[in-house]
């Protein structure tokens, strides 16, 4: 295990190196929070506390400071590594500024959208722990906008082979980590899955409606729909639900209608394109059609049992030169009377292209 930390530590090293100021900013924040919190509680000044995050106490800076607090080196390794992934991936395609606002937006909606959601939980059972025992913090809230965001980006992507599970399922599949260790007792509170959640469906509203492109705001594909985040099964059914809440939406001029914009001036045929799509992601998608393009040919190629179409030609010929001494031969048969009859009587022992069987 030893001989590992050596290599480790020059990876996170060389990853970290390799980030803007935004991201190692961050880290370092993280990093120093810890530190302090093995003097203070800084999950609770810092933290997300749904009692004293509205009035009368109204610690509105804890939706900024909450996702740099940490308790365990675990949460710490959670956090750091994910603000790196989003630096290394997401980072060189919409640059340092933007990722730095997608981590405002992710965090800040989630930590009021948590906020709020205990409060309503304890006006229905008038329990006080949803008010002063719960705290949201740490990474959870980003880790979620950062793997809808990687859904965007690189969905395709194949994570492990067996099973096959592609980094588009990745949403899902980390809230359903989070459920079952909830339900297993490892998790102290719900917190984490409450940030989680949230940071996701905020991190999918600002990409979905809001992010500005070269090319328009947000990205309203098909393959980036609500629905999308669930099963197969219940993408009908999610989707209906979802396209009323659009529509509800819309009319309050809270989202916008989906456009659709014709390139009529194109030199191929009409493309259609939706607004937000980014040319970075055409590409990316572009080396990945090679790419598999690619590894099928060289699979075909490794095949020696399949035929050469040297062979086949050779096999045509020799069937050719097999069946050519067959052709002059008359048929016992006395020929049809016809005007272009040979005026001697005897059969022509040309064959027309026309006459001749098709050859496959």
């Amino acid at each position: 295990m030893n001989r590992y930390l050596p290599v480790a530590q020059q990876h996170f090293l060389t990853a970290l190196a390799s980030t803007s100021v935004v991201v190692k900013s961050i880290c370092a924040t993280v990093l120093l929070l810890y530190l302090i919190s093995w003097l203070v509680d800084t999950h609770v000044a810092l933290g997300v506390t749904p009692g004293y995050l509205f009035p009368p106490n109204f610690w509105i800076w804890t939706l900024v400071t909450h996702p740099v607090v940490e308790q365990h080196i675990l949460g710490v390794a959670v956090n750091v590594a994910t603000v790196i992934v989003a630096g290394r991936l997401l980072e060189p395609l919409w640059g340092a500024l933007e990722l730095l606002i997608f981590f405002a937006v992710v965090n800040v909606s989630a930590g009021l959208l948590s906020g709020l959601s205990y409060v309503l939980t304890y006006a229905a059972t008038f329990d006080l722990r949803y008010l002063f025992a719960v705290h949201v913090f740490g990474a959870p809230a980003f880790l979620g906008g950062v793997l809808v965001a990687l859904k965007q980006t690189s969905g395709d992507t194949t994570v492990l082979r067996v099973p096959q599970i592609r980094l588009k399922a990745a949403p899902a599949l980390a809230l359903l980590a989070l459920s079952v260790l909830r339900l297993a007792g490892l998790l102290d509170s719900s917190a984490p899955l409450a940030g989680c959640g949230y940071g996701a469906l905020a991190g999918w509203v600002y990409l979905r409606f809001y992010q500005r492109h070269s090319r328009g705001r947000g990205d309203m594909s098909d393959h980036f729909a609500f629905a999308s985040f669930f099963p197969e099964a219940l993408q009908p059914a999610v989707g209906f639900v979802a396209g009323l809440v659009h529509a509800a939406l819309v009319k309050i001029k809270v989202c916008r209608k989906m456009v659709k914009r014709y390139d009529v001036g194109a030199p191929s045929s009409i493309t259609i394109s939706l607004p937000g799509t980014d040319p970075q992601d055409a590409e990316r998608r572009r080396q990945l059609a090679l790419k598999a393009l690619n590894e099928r040919l060289k699979r075909v190629e490794d095949q020696s049992a399949w035929p050469s179409m040297e062979d086949e030609e050779d096999d045509d010929d020799d069937e050719v030169r097999t069946d050519a001494p067959l052709l002059p031969t008359r048929d016992p048969s006395p020929p049809a009377p016809s005007s272009t009859q040979n005026p001697t009587g005897q059969e022509s022992s040309i064959i027309s292209f026309e006459d001749a069987p098709a050859h496959s």
